[in-house]
């Protein structure tokens, strides 16, 4: 499995499970997709990051993934 969806794998997944729903961004269907948006976390708009930082430590919990980025978890404090 890869961190790439294509657009219709995307498309096809629920807005409960992107990090973002509004926008659609930060998919997270699986603990891949936790990582990585963990990983591409930095490129989230400012004014966003503290909702995308629970949102990942949210699916981490639920995907038994060790959230590591000092910035995803002080975000999510926010």
């Amino acid at each position: 499995m890869t961190d790439r969806l294509s657009y219709e794998e995307k498309k096809e997944l629920p807005d409960s499970v992107f990090g973002l729903p509004e926008r659609r961004e930060y998919p997270m269907p699986d603990a891949a997709h936790v990582r990585a948006a963990e990983a591409y976390f930095r490129y989230c708009p400012e004014e966003l990051k503290p909702r995308l930082a629970r949102a990942i430590l949210d699916r981490a919990r639920e995907y038994g993934v060790d959230v590591e980025s000092p910035t995803v978890l002080s975000y999510a404090e926010k």
